[in-house]
């Protein structure tokens, strides 16, 4: 399970990113806390940062069940799509929100994947 281990611990760090991304930016664009507004820019890392925690309340159980229940390699190579969506995803949404389509799509086709294929494999696991 090294696989989804390593996978696991870079959706960590990408987040982490993400997260000083926002702190730093707090800074730069004197966004004083608690406020969730503010600079433009400052508020496109703050969503960046927001919706990868949202998507990683999907990623990990899924990248973890679908490593269990069926191969943890194709979990975690399905899982790499995620991870190169993230960045994708956070690099277009701060530059032009309305570009960041095809980083989202990445993360969420591989999010789908891995529930879809988690849980048939985990159904098929009882048969």
């Amino acid at each position: 399970m090294e696989w989804p281990a390593i996978v696991t611990l870079i959706a960590l760090l990408e987040y982490m990113a993400f997260t000083m991304a926002v702190g730093f930016g707090r800074n730069a664009h004197k966004v004083d806390a608690p406020a969730i507004s503010g600079h433009e820019l400052w508020e496109r890392k703050f969503r960046v940062q927001q919706n990868t925690l949202e998507q990683l309340i999907i990623f990990l159980p899924a990248l973890w069940l679908c490593s269990y229940f069926w191969d943890p390699k194709i979990a975690s190579g399905v899982g790499l799509l995620f991870l190169i969506g993230r960045p994708l995803y956070a690099i277009a949404y701060t530059k032009n929100p309305e570009s960041r389509t095809a980083g989202f799509l990445m993360g969420y086709f591989a999010n789908a994947v891995l529930v879809v294929s988690g849980l048939v494999a985990a159904i098929g696991s009882l048969l």
